[in-house]
């Protein structure tokens, strides 16, 4: 084997295609992983780990990938991203306000996907289909237009009272999901909502709220080779040296013949790829 890149490593860049094309990035540096299918490939963590935010060296990586100053400093990384509902833009308390300006008080798209099952989400209209990629869905439908991440968020609470919001990551790299009407069940939720919706948009107004329709589902595939029976994870904290056959890629994980690993968990980590 000889090495064929060395670098900061970041979150798999995916383009939408069938099979999604998928890129790991080192430095920056986009080094395509379709063609590497069924080759033996090897990681080597150096136990060099840079924020990927402002490029200090730290001994642990904090939410994917920054040191613990950016992880406590960072609007991005802030508790009201993970729960949307809690975005506190509005009450001048944003810890960035422009990065909220740029990234919350954007448009938003309320979907439903299916990875391991039916679940709801939310994302940034600019993060379609990005985001349903990363989750590893092999289906999604856009549902409903919002125009902040607020109230996104606020949406996402209503319908997971009636739908997951979780997907099952051991789940989803066995298999793929079976199939669904989204289409169906879009309107079930839709009507099991509509008294809750119609209060939504009668606080926010008539036109924060655009229910989308005649938008067909997005069907996804990803190259894999071979599901594992078994989901072993790896980590580059605990094996430093990652070493096996491509058999599959999918969401944000690697999957070889000797486990799974979450390049996304990784980001910030100096390794060198071989094969």
């Amino acid at each position: 084997m000889k090495t064929v890149a060395q670098g900061i490593l970041r979150k798999m860049k995916a383009r939408l295609q069938q099979p999604v094309a998928y890129a790991m990035s080192l430095d920056r540096q986009l080094h395509p992983l379709n063609p590497l299918l069924g080759r033996r490939l090897r990681l080597e963590f150096s136990g060099v780990i840079r924020c990927k935010e402002c490029g200090r060296d730290t001994k642990k990586s904090y939410d994917q990938g920054h040191c613990y100053p950016c992880f406590r400093d960072l609007a991005q990384c802030d508790t009201c991203i993970t729960r949307p509902e809690q975005c506190h833009f509005a009450r001048g308390t944003c810890r960035q306000p422009a990065w909220g300006e740029r990234h919350c008080m954007r448009d938003h798209i309320v979907y439903l996907a299916n990875a391991s099952g039916l679940k709801v989400g939310i994302t940034r209209a600019t993060q379609v289909p990005v985001r349903w990629i990363d989750q590893g869905a092999t289906q999604a439908l856009a549902l409903i237009r919002v125009r902040s991440r607020l109230q996104s968020g606020e949406l996402e609470v209503m319908f997971k009272g009636h739908v997951a919001d979780k997907t099952n990551w051991r789940d989803m790299l066995k298999g793929e999901a079976e199939p669904l009407s989204l289409a169906d069940e879009a309107a079930r939720l839709l009507a099991k909502c509509k008294d809750d919706i119609a209060e939504l948009e009668a606080r926010l107004g008539f036109f924060a709220i655009s229910v989308l329709r005649g938008v067909e589902p997005v069907h996804i595939q990803y190259p894999v080779q071979d599901y594992p029976q078994e989901i072993k994870a790896l980590s580059l904290d605990k094996e430093p040296v990652v070493e096996g056959v491509l058999t599959g890629i999918k969401g944000q994980y690697l999957m070889f013949d000797c486990g799974v690993l979450n390049l996304r968990r990784h980001a910030g980590y100096e390794v060198s790829l071989m094969y």
